[in-house]
């Protein structure tokens, strides 16, 4: 589940990194634009993987060892 995460979590941050820099929404270009239903689904899903990886800065991944 994490790295289905942090792959949604790249795909929406290199596609801001696009739209930053050259005013290219890949997302809309591979699935016909900003509100075609799949690319609105994209969107929905990289938005519900962010807030998800919030939770990544709170976990405790120490080992414990006894």
């Amino acid at each position: 589940m994490k790295k289905l995460v942090l792959i949604l979590v790249i795909i929406g941050a290199l596609n801001w990194g696009l739209i930053g820099f050259f005013q290219y929404d890949l997302v809309a270009a591979i699935f016909g634009g900003q509100v075609s239903a799949f690319s609105r689904i994209i969107y929905a899903l990289v938005g519900i993987a962010g807030i998800y990886a919030i939770t990544f800065l709170f976990r405790d991944n120490r080992v414990h060892t006894d």
